[in-house]
Protein backbone atom coordinates (compact mmCIF):
# COMPACT_ATOMS: atom_id res chain seq x y z
CA UNK A 1 0.00 0.00 0.00
CA UNK A 2 1.46 3.46 -1.36
CA UNK A 3 1.69 6.55 0.71
CA UNK A 4 2.96 9.67 -0.27
CA UNK A 5 3.58 13.01 1.31
CA UNK A 6 3.56 15.73 -0.59
CA UNK A 7 5.81 19.17 1.34
CA UNK A 8 4.80 22.56 0.08
CA UNK A 9 1.08 23.18 0.14
CA UNK A 10 1.50 25.33 -3.53
CA UNK A 11 0.16 25.07 -7.24
CA UNK A 12 2.49 22.74 -8.01
CA UNK A 13 0.85 20.10 -5.52
CA UNK A 14 -2.20 21.01 -6.89
CA UNK A 15 -0.85 19.67 -9.61
CA UNK A 16 0.79 16.25 -8.92
CA UNK A 17 -2.79 15.95 -7.17
CA UNK A 18 -5.13 16.23 -10.26
CA UNK A 19 -2.82 13.78 -11.44
CA UNK A 20 -3.26 11.38 -9.03
CA UNK A 21 -6.80 11.74 -8.57
CA UNK A 22 -6.76 10.63 -12.06
CA UNK A 23 -4.33 7.38 -11.21
CA UNK A 24 -4.95 6.79 -8.08
CA UNK A 25 -1.77 5.25 -7.11
CA UNK A 26 -1.77 6.17 -3.96
CA UNK A 27 -3.67 4.65 -0.64
CA UNK A 28 -3.25 7.83 1.56
CA UNK A 29 -1.82 11.53 0.80
CA UNK A 30 -1.07 14.13 3.00
CA UNK A 31 0.57 17.53 2.82
CA UNK A 32 2.90 19.30 4.99
CA UNK A 33 3.80 22.85 4.99
CA UNK A 34 5.46 25.54 7.13
CA UNK A 35 2.49 28.40 7.21
CA UNK A 36 0.92 27.60 10.65
CA UNK A 37 -2.28 29.00 9.89
CA UNK A 38 -3.46 26.08 6.62
CA UNK A 39 -2.64 23.65 9.37
CA UNK A 40 -6.09 21.49 10.09
CA UNK A 41 -7.37 23.10 6.07
CA UNK A 42 -6.95 21.09 3.00
CA UNK A 43 -5.51 21.75 -0.66
CA UNK A 44 -8.00 20.46 -3.01
CA UNK A 45 -9.46 18.01 -0.64
CA UNK A 46 -6.54 16.59 0.91
CA UNK A 47 -5.46 17.34 4.86
CA UNK A 48 -2.50 19.30 5.61
CA UNK A 49 -1.52 18.00 8.76
CA UNK A 50 0.79 20.11 9.98
CA UNK A 51 4.87 21.91 9.41
CA UNK A 52 7.70 19.86 7.13
CA UNK A 53 8.85 18.26 10.69
CA UNK A 54 6.15 15.37 10.45
CA UNK A 55 7.83 13.92 7.49
CA UNK A 56 9.28 12.07 10.47
CA UNK A 57 6.69 10.48 11.92
CA UNK A 58 4.58 9.70 8.48
CA UNK A 59 7.80 7.88 7.51
CA UNK A 60 5.42 4.73 5.96
CA UNK A 61 4.93 7.89 2.93
CA UNK A 62 6.65 8.31 0.05
CA UNK A 63 7.87 12.13 -0.29
CA UNK A 64 7.37 14.41 -2.81
CA UNK A 65 8.70 18.18 -2.20
CA UNK A 66 6.69 20.41 -4.36
CA UNK A 67 7.90 24.17 -4.10
CA UNK A 68 8.25 25.65 -7.47
CA UNK A 69 11.29 27.37 -6.96
CA UNK A 70 14.57 24.82 -7.42
CA UNK A 71 16.61 26.85 -4.77
CA UNK A 72 13.04 26.56 -2.03
CA UNK A 73 12.98 22.67 -3.29
CA UNK A 74 16.95 22.12 -2.30
CA UNK A 75 16.45 24.53 1.25
CA UNK A 76 13.93 21.81 1.84
CA UNK A 77 15.50 19.15 0.80
CA UNK A 78 18.27 20.09 3.34
CA UNK A 79 16.24 20.70 6.20
CA UNK A 80 14.69 17.27 5.56
CA UNK A 81 18.28 15.75 5.60
CA UNK A 82 17.96 16.96 9.36
CA UNK A 83 14.87 14.99 10.28
CA UNK A 84 16.31 11.93 8.74
CA UNK A 85 14.48 12.17 5.97
CA UNK A 86 16.90 10.08 3.54
CA UNK A 87 17.20 9.90 -0.79
CA UNK A 88 15.66 6.89 -0.22
CA UNK A 89 11.92 8.71 1.09
CA UNK A 90 11.68 10.75 -2.59
CA UNK A 91 9.95 9.32 -5.55
CA UNK A 92 9.45 10.35 -8.99
CA UNK A 93 6.14 11.81 -10.23
CA UNK A 94 5.95 11.47 -14.08
CA UNK A 95 2.33 12.12 -16.14
CA UNK A 96 1.27 8.75 -17.57
CA UNK A 97 1.16 11.24 -21.03
CA UNK A 98 4.99 11.29 -21.08
CA UNK A 99 7.31 8.36 -22.22
CA UNK A 100 10.25 8.35 -20.78
CA UNK A 101 13.03 6.84 -22.80
CA UNK A 102 15.02 3.53 -21.62
CA UNK A 103 18.29 5.78 -22.27
CA UNK A 104 16.65 8.46 -20.60
CA UNK A 105 17.17 9.06 -16.82
CA UNK A 106 14.90 10.67 -14.09
CA UNK A 107 16.51 10.72 -10.54
CA UNK A 108 14.53 10.66 -7.30
CA UNK A 109 12.60 13.66 -6.20
CA UNK A 110 11.95 14.69 -9.85
CA UNK A 111 8.07 15.98 -11.50
CA UNK A 112 7.63 15.61 -14.79
CA UNK A 113 3.83 17.11 -16.21
CA UNK A 114 1.60 16.47 -18.88
CA UNK A 115 3.03 16.71 -22.64
CA UNK A 116 6.46 16.78 -21.57
CA UNK A 117 8.53 15.36 -24.64
CA UNK A 118 11.67 13.15 -24.24
CA UNK A 119 13.51 12.13 -27.00
CA UNK A 120 16.64 10.09 -26.56
CA UNK A 121 19.65 10.14 -23.69
CA UNK A 122 17.96 12.86 -21.23
CA UNK A 123 18.98 12.94 -18.21
CA UNK A 124 17.25 14.77 -15.25
CA UNK A 125 18.97 14.96 -11.80
CA UNK A 126 16.88 15.26 -8.27
CA UNK A 127 14.31 17.07 -7.39
CA UNK A 128 14.06 18.75 -10.97
CA UNK A 129 10.61 20.04 -11.92
CA UNK A 130 9.22 20.05 -15.72
CA UNK A 131 5.93 21.72 -16.26
CA UNK A 132 3.74 20.87 -19.10
CA UNK A 133 5.05 20.89 -22.89
CA UNK A 134 8.55 21.37 -21.96
CA UNK A 135 10.63 19.43 -24.75
CA UNK A 136 13.62 18.09 -24.11
CA UNK A 137 15.72 16.76 -27.02
CA UNK A 138 18.85 14.47 -27.52
CA UNK A 139 21.27 14.56 -25.07
CA UNK A 140 19.61 17.21 -22.96
CA UNK A 141 21.01 17.57 -19.12
CA UNK A 142 19.07 18.72 -16.43
CA UNK A 143 21.61 18.75 -13.08
CA UNK A 144 19.55 18.87 -9.60
CA UNK A 145 16.87 21.54 -8.26
CA UNK A 146 16.33 22.76 -11.99
CA UNK A 147 12.84 24.26 -13.07
CA UNK A 148 11.68 24.11 -16.35
CA UNK A 149 8.14 26.30 -16.80
CA UNK A 150 5.69 25.34 -19.13
CA UNK A 151 6.97 25.95 -22.97
CA UNK A 152 10.34 25.73 -22.49
CA UNK A 153 11.75 23.82 -25.50
CA UNK A 154 15.92 22.62 -25.18
CA UNK A 155 17.91 21.78 -28.17
CA UNK A 156 20.31 18.84 -28.10
CA UNK A 157 23.19 18.59 -25.71
CA UNK A 158 21.83 21.79 -23.83
CA UNK A 159 22.75 21.71 -20.49
CA UNK A 160 20.77 23.25 -17.23
CA UNK A 161 22.99 23.74 -14.37
CA UNK A 162 21.49 23.21 -10.73
CA UNK A 163 18.71 25.29 -9.28
CA UNK A 164 18.51 27.03 -12.47
CA UNK A 165 15.26 28.51 -13.57
CA UNK A 166 13.83 28.83 -16.95
CA UNK A 167 10.06 30.65 -17.92
CA UNK A 168 7.52 29.77 -19.32
CA UNK A 169 8.38 29.29 -23.41
CA UNK A 170 11.80 29.68 -23.25
CA UNK A 171 14.15 28.30 -25.65
CA UNK A 172 18.21 27.36 -25.26
CA UNK A 173 20.35 26.82 -28.63
CA UNK A 174 21.64 23.61 -29.22
CA UNK A 175 24.52 22.96 -26.67
CA UNK A 176 23.99 26.17 -24.84
CA UNK A 177 24.75 26.24 -20.99
CA UNK A 178 22.84 27.24 -18.57
CA UNK A 179 24.81 28.40 -15.47
CA UNK A 180 23.96 27.22 -11.62
CA UNK A 181 21.04 29.13 -10.25
CA UNK A 182 20.92 31.45 -13.48
CA UNK A 183 17.01 32.43 -14.25
CA UNK A 184 15.93 32.72 -18.19
CA UNK A 185 12.92 34.67 -18.62
CA UNK A 186 9.64 33.91 -20.22
CA UNK A 187 9.53 33.78 -24.20
CA UNK A 188 13.90 34.26 -24.10
CA UNK A 189 16.00 32.93 -26.62
CA UNK A 190 19.85 32.19 -25.36
CA UNK A 191 21.81 31.67 -27.95
CA UNK A 192 25.08 31.73 -26.22
CA UNK A 193 25.97 30.35 -22.21
CA UNK A 194 24.27 31.58 -19.63
CA UNK A 195 26.60 32.30 -16.61
CA UNK A 196 25.88 31.37 -13.14
CA UNK A 197 23.75 33.06 -10.98
CA UNK A 198 22.43 35.62 -13.83
CA UNK A 199 18.96 36.38 -15.21
CA UNK A 200 19.03 37.03 -18.85
CA UNK A 201 16.18 37.79 -20.99
CA UNK A 202 14.62 38.68 -24.51
CA UNK A 203 15.63 37.85 -28.06
CA UNK A 204 18.21 37.07 -28.38
CA UNK A 205 18.31 36.98 -24.41
CA UNK A 206 20.47 39.46 -22.60
CA UNK A 207 21.59 39.94 -19.24
CA UNK A 208 18.63 42.10 -17.53
CA UNK A 209 19.54 46.03 -17.37
CA UNK A 210 20.41 46.53 -13.69
CA UNK A 211 20.97 50.28 -13.16
CA UNK A 212 22.40 49.94 -9.42
CA UNK A 213 25.66 48.42 -11.39
CA UNK A 214 26.48 51.41 -13.34
CA UNK A 215 26.29 53.40 -10.43
CA UNK A 216 29.34 51.23 -8.33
Amino acid sequence: MRRLLLVAASGLAREVLAVERRLGVYADVHVVDDDEGRWGSDLDGVPIVGDIGLAREYDDHEVLVCAGSGRARRAIVGRLAGFGVGEDRFTTFVDPSVQVPDDSTVAAGSIILAGAVLTSAVTLGRHVVVMPNVTLTHDVVLADFVTLCAGVSLGGGAAVGEGAYLGMNATVRQGARVGVDATLGMGAALLTDLPAGETWVGVPAQPIHNPARQLS
